[in-house]
């Protein structure tokens, strides 16, 4: 089959665009809004950009009111954590899903416990095993082509300025146990997945220069550490 989206109709019960790009991992952002009330919401439409220095990147729809309070906390603060989301914190990040007023505390919502930061204001959640403070690099919206911008996406990028990362979740030879942890991640429809199986692919070009910090083997000049 093929289609051309938003001009011909793929025939199918259910859009499949999303179901092709697979697994995508959670963007679970904690944030404040102006009058200090934590918000706590999870995006499908999450990534790492870059490394030295690290960004990463999350996408919001609009919610029927207006934007997400995820979006306007960010671009108003400046501030934001990534929280990693995993399959035992899943109930915690459907609950953090729902759509509320913007005076709810969805930490409290979601029944996950506040961990101050280091340089940020915004809470982390102390249940997840790895932490992104992150500070408000730019934003910007991508149209959409429903009725009112229905469909649009507003994108925010914030530069990562402190890691936390539990202990019990670093292996002896001082890799992340990603199987431990089990990072939940979103497929299409209303279907998720967890990793739990884990391989290697040693790079077919060899190892040419420049090539350790793709693999994380190499401490970079200017990376603080």
């Amino acid at each position: 089959m093929k289609y051309e989206p938003g001009t011909s109709d793929h025939g199918l019960p259910w859009d499949p665009f999303k179901s092709c790009v697979v697994p995508r991992p959670i963007g679970w952002i904690s944030s404040l809004s102006e009058d200090g009330v934590p918000n706590l919401a999870p995006y499908s439409q999450f990534q790492n950009l870059g490394f030295n220095p690290p960004y990463v990147m999350y996408s919001a729809n609009p919610r029927p009111d207006g934007r997400k309070h995820s979006v306007t906390n960010a671009e108003n603060t400046r501030e934001f954590v990534w929280n990693l989301a995993t399959f035992d914190l899943r109930d915690a990040v459907n609950k953090s899903a729902q759509e509320v007023d913007a005076d709810v505390d969805e930490f409290e919502l979601a029944g996950v416990t506040k961990a101050p930061s280091d340089i940020v204001a915004p809470f982390r959640v102390a249940e997840s095993p790895v932490n992104f403070e992150c500070v408000f690099h730019t934003s910007l919206r991508l149209p959409g082509n429903g009725p009112g911008g229905l469909g649009s996406a507003d994108i925010v990028i914030g530069r990562v300025v402190m890691i936390h990362i539990n202990d019990d979740y670093i292996g002896k030879d001082g890799k992340l146990d990603i199987p431990k942890y089990k990072p939940l991640a979103r497929m299409g429809y209303y279907d998720y997945t967890a990793v739990e199986n884990v391989f290697t692919i040693n790079h077919a070009g060899g190892n040419r220069p420049g090539m350790e910090g793709r693999t994380g083997t190499k401490k970079l000049e200017g990376d603080g550490t």
